[in-house]
């Protein structure tokens, strides 16, 4: 047996559609797509980032009226999602790529990034470099939507996350799942092993350790603030309600201000 130290989401790949089984992303799908329609008439181009296996652009894709890109650091989650793309015979593309050195040779009508991605961005350097290289691939007046967890969050989550352990196919994990509000920060550490077919002997032992800043709202208006952005919302969870102090999960609509 060997123990390797892997890069998030590597070893999770293969068991991250089972850890997300309970995630309704056709609902939240249909929410990204409404707020979409309510602030921009006619959008075509659109770029994912941090898609994980695509879950979402691939609901988008249902719609038939996007032309859909999805980016995630991780290689390993791009391959999952250009396997599901194949298998649904949908179509979109899917690229390696780091939403902190965006290098994309395309113009976007929309941007987006779900599902806490920002905040693995552990300080407002990092947010603010994100922010400016989505702008600088924004067509005039296209949207940036990205959400974030905020300490409520953090403080409602950690419990039920904590100590969970689940199997898929040959791998089985077990995630320990912390929380330091002192810091702001959330940690979820995966033990993952990969079983031979006995289902007894372990072939191979992965450790992942998950970082994310968690920011309070205050904090992440004073960072959009330092920025060419136009705020145009900030809603709460999977509704088009005004995000406030208390809100677990918010949704950030900015505008692109250049002109045409």
């Amino acid at each position: 047996m060997k123990t390797d130290s892997t890069p998030i989401y590597t070893a999770l790949a293969e068991l991250y559609d089972t850890l997300m089984d309970d995630v309704d992303y056709e609902m939240w799908a249909d929410f990204i797509d409404e707020v979409i329609q309510t602030h921009h008439p006619n959008p075509v181009d659109v770029l994912e980032l941090a898609c994980g296996t695509g879950a979402i652009s691939l609901c988008l894709a249902r719609f038939d009226e996007y032309n859909l890109t999805g980016t995630d650091l991780s290689p390993a989650m791009i391959e999952k999602a250009r396997q599901k793309a194949a298998e649904q015979e949908l179509d979109v593309q899917f690229r390696s790529m780091n939403f902190l050195d965006i290098d994309i040779d395309q113009k976007f009508d929309i941007i987006f990034s779900v599902f806490d991605s920002v905040n693995y961005l552990h300080d407002e350097t990092e947010i603010l470099k994100m922010l400016q290289g989505c702008y600088k691939i924004l067509n005039p007046h296209g949207l940036l939507i990205f959400d974030f967890s905020t300490p409520q969050n953090s403080l409602e989550a950690v419990d039920y996350l904590n100590n969970e352990e689940g199997s898929f196919g040959s791998y089985r994990y077990f995630r320990k799942s912390t929380y330091d509000p002192h810091n702001k920060f959330h940690y979820n550490i995966f033990d993952i092993e990969l079983m031979d077919n006995d289902g007894k002997t372990v072939l191979e032992s992965f450790h992942e350790v998950h970082e994310q800043r968690v920011y309070p709202l205050d904090q992440m208006l004073s960072i959009l603030d330092q920025t060419p952005y136009h705020q145009v919302a900030k809603y709460e969870d999977f509704d088009l309600v005004d995000a406030d102090e208390n809100s677990a999960r918010v949704t950030m609509v900015l505008k692109c201000q250049k002109q045409q």
